[in-house]
């Protein structure tokens, strides 16, 4: 790679010197020459990337989560749910189905757009994630939420942002290149207006100072169902 650049430089010394000398059958062939050379150090700066990009994705330690890990998760968002709805324990169970089954479709639909296997309920550096995609050299970790009203838990997010947080540390701490990004799935069972709320809501400003970038995707939960579940 440095041989390259190497001879990119010189060509284009060359080629600025014949054009001053008013050189013009050389100049056109340094021309030639040094187009030639920048798309060679290009493919091999990209193959460099790629190969790079291999090294570190063997080199992460990918962990599944544990049951008890994904259970207590589960529960806890249930909870909320619950609270929100102002339900009785007795239809506990029916929220649990109704949010497995939606973060079962967000992820089934995430893989459909971005055409890329997703790793799931995956923890990385002890940081559990209901998913996460390797893309190019893009390290995905997926956080689902299931909203029945228009607005997100304080609390949730900053234990998302500690997530991630760990997740970019531990890749700096192992030398990992591959860059992070947090994806947000919020699968919505809302209102038209309630929907309005929510993309106010989630302006980027409430996503000002966060230690990675982040890609918030809102699907619709009875759309995904008429996809994917029903005829």
């Amino acid at each position: 790679m440095i041989m390259a650049g190497v001879v990119v430089l010189l060509l284009f010394v060359l080629l600025v010197l014949s054009a001053a000398a008013q050189n013009w059958l050389f100049a056109a062939l340094i021309t030639i020459a040094f187009v030639t050379a920048v798309i060679f150090a290009a493919a091999q700066f990209l193959s460099i990337k790629r190969n790079a990009a291999r090294t570190d994705r063997k080199r992460i330690d990918w962990e599944t989560a544990q049951p008890d890990i994904q259970r207590q998760n589960l529960n806890i968002e249930v909870v909320e749910l619950t609270r929100i709805l102002e339900v009785g324990s007795e239809q506990i169970s029916d929220l649990q189905s109704a949010y497995i089954v939606a973060e079962d479709l967000a992820l089934r639909q995430i893989q459909q757009e971005e055409n890329v296997p997703l790793l799931r309920h995956v923890t990385i550096g002890k940081a559990p994630f209901e998913a996460v995609m390797v893309k190019a050299d893009m390290v995905s970790c997926i956080d689902v939420s299931f909203l029945v009203v228009p607005d997100i838990r304080q609390e949730k997010l900053d234990a998302v942002m500690r997530k991630i947080g760990v997740v970019k540390k531990t890749f700096a701490e192992m030398g990992i290149q591959l860059k992070v990004r947090l994806m947000m799935v919020l699968v919505t069972q809302l209102t038209p207006e309630d929907d309005d709320r929510l993309r106010t809501v989630l302006s980027k400003q409430r996503f000002e100072e966060t230690p990675v970038d982040i890609d918030i995707r809102l699907l619709d939960f009875e759309s995904l169902q008429k996809m994917y579940v029903t005829e």
